[in-house]
């Protein structure tokens, strides 16, 4: 296979959704399980969902994203939590996400009484080499739909790379 084409693990996403006191829990999680700072997510300025009681500004969740080798060792960890398997309908094309519902489950983590019982969710952004063009400010350029990493190239990089199970 060409080198050029290889798919790689671009950044692993961890989010919480939650407001009020239990935001402050969420973001204590991630940040215990990443070692990084938390982002705080909230609703965009036209954003208003009655119904959930959604307003503008309202704080919704926190979030943080790895890269690099640390994105790989906190893979590892995480599909540890989930015994290394995964669902077919988890993948679509350029990442492939899954929930652990309680953090405990991940290798290594003790329960933390100030947090309680929480889960978050996981998202695993691949990348080729090349996609910066698309990304850059001065001097963009476009990426035609066959750079695009399919859901079965990303099986197969899952179950060569992490020894993955699908089911």
């Amino acid at each position: 296979m060409n080198v050029m084409m290889q798919p790689k693990v671009d950044k692993v996403v961890l989010s919480a959704g939650a407001t009020g006191p239990d935001l402050e829990k969420a973001r204590k999680l991630l940040e215990m399980i990443t070692g990084r700072k938390a982002q705080i997510i909230k609703a965009g300025p036209q954003r208003r969902i009655p119904e959930f009681g959604v307003k503008p500004g309202l704080e919704l969740g926190t979030r943080v994203s790895v890269r690099g080798k640390e994105a790989i060792e906190l893979l590892k960890r995480l599909l540890g939590a989930i015994d290394n398997k995964l669902k077919v309908k988890q993948i679509a094309p350029n990442h492939f996400s899954f929930g652990i519902k309680e953090y405990i489950e991940i290798p290594g983590m003790e329960y933390i009484r100030e947090i309680g019982i929480r889960g978050f969710n996981a998202t695993i952004a691949f990348k080729r080499a090349g996609v910066r063009v698309k990304h850059k400010k001065t001097k963009s350029g476009r990426i035609p739909k066959r750079h695009n990493i399919t859901p079965k190239e990303i099986i197969q990089f899952m179950e060569n790379t992490f020894k993955t199970r699908f089911e």
